[in-house]
């Protein structure tokens, strides 16, 4: 268990010096913000399932952060892109 939350930890890391660099080097463009998107709803995945402790919990306890996760990636997604 506790060399998968360290690799967890390393995957959640690596996304987010990702998300710096875009931002720093100015490479930000339609395309790259929806893989900055997709890489937050990684992300949340991940602190969802072993940092909330919810990956063996049943389903419906698991959709309740999930719902709420797509839900704010959406309006974000919907706001840029109008």
């Amino acid at each position: 268990m506790k060399k998968t939350a360290e690799i967890v930890w390393i995957v959640l890391i690596v996304f987010t010096v990702f998300a710096y660099l875009l931002g720093k080097l100015k490479l930000v463009s339609t395309f790259m913000v929806g893989v900055l998107l997709v890489t937050t709803f990684i992300k949340g995945e991940l602190i969802i399932d072993y940092f909330m402790g919810l990956k063996d919990v049943s389903l419906k306890y698991r959709l309740i952060p999930t719902v709420w996760l797509v839900l704010i990636i959406s309006l974000i997604a919907i706001s840029y892109y109008t």
